[in-house]
């Protein structure tokens, strides 16, 4: 059976996250049900990472196992023709080896976080972004942001249905950009790692926001990383701006797409 990796964007804002469930709509339902248009028991797909309800993708991949040999144009553009109706679309498609997985195969993951501050509310990207009326301080939030970089026990900042085996991650990279926006300011965090823990990002982004609006100085940061205690999580922010924006592996499958 010939295996393919599929590159995915998706608007998380309709679906109940990535992963199938009993009567609510996935994105992995909305893949498999187009694959399931082309062939007949297609088995599940696997993908890099399991993303919440609300939770957007720039860059998932997911592989799945076909019967018929396909040309990656065609398997795309077929797939996006069933897709039609969901806010979901096929970018990018590659023929892999059997030893490629989506999941365990990667080696990084990075994530997008866009928080916008201005006091009107927001029209086009509302629901693709998290709004707050307050100004921030970029500079403030990256020292916060500086205080998690490395490998440490990030049991504050995962939730408490987190089912990973170790709270103890290696974050490479936790930035924050400034960008003009529209009557305010976007900021956008990219935060880049081997693997997350649950809600991780989203705890990161929310606390940061508080250093930004200075109910939280850096030191704080540091002060709740290392009490190793939920508790002492800042507020955690919504889904509305998070994205999965690439997954990396030692050899790019979509290097010649």
């Amino acid at each position: 059976m010939p295996r393919y990796a599929l590159k995915i964007e998706y608007d998380g804002r309709p679906f109940s996250g990535w992963q199938r469930q009993k009567d609510q709509p996935s994105v992995q339902g909305a893949v498999e049900a187009a694959l399931g248009k082309l062939e007949a028991d297609v088995p599940s797909i696997a993908a890099a990472g399991r993303t919440d309800a609300g939770v957007h993708a720039l860059g998932q991949v997911a592989t799945c196992d076909l019967q018929k040999d396909w040309t990656p144009f065609r398997l795309t553009e077929a797939l996006n023709y069933h897709l039609k109706p969901d806010r979901v679309a096929i970018v990018a498609c590659a023929l892999v080896d059997d030893g490629f997985h989506a999941r365990f195969s990667a080696i990084e993951r990075q994530y997008l976080f866009r928080l916008i501050s201005r006091r009107a509310p927001l029209v086009h990207d509302r629901g693709n972004a998290w709004r707050v009326v307050q100004a921030l301080d970029a500079d403030a939030m990256q020292a916060g942001a500086d205080r998690l970089i490395g490998r440490h026990d990030f049991t504050t900042f995962r939730s408490t249905m987190c089912q990973a085996d170790s709270p103890v991650k290696t974050l490479d990279e936790l930035r924050v950009e400034t960008l003009p926006y529209p009557g305010g300011t976007e900021y956008r965090f990219h935060v880049r790692a081997r693997s997350f823990l649950h809600n991780q990002v989203r705890s990161f982004v929310g606390t940061l926001e508080r250093v930004g609006a200075g109910s939280w100085s850096p030191d704080d940061v540091t002060a709740a990383l290392e009490a190793r205690d939920r508790a002492a999580c800042g507020p955690v922010c919504p889904p509305d701006g998070l994205y999965l924006a690439r997954v990396g592996y030692p050899v790019d499958p979509f290097s010649n797409t």
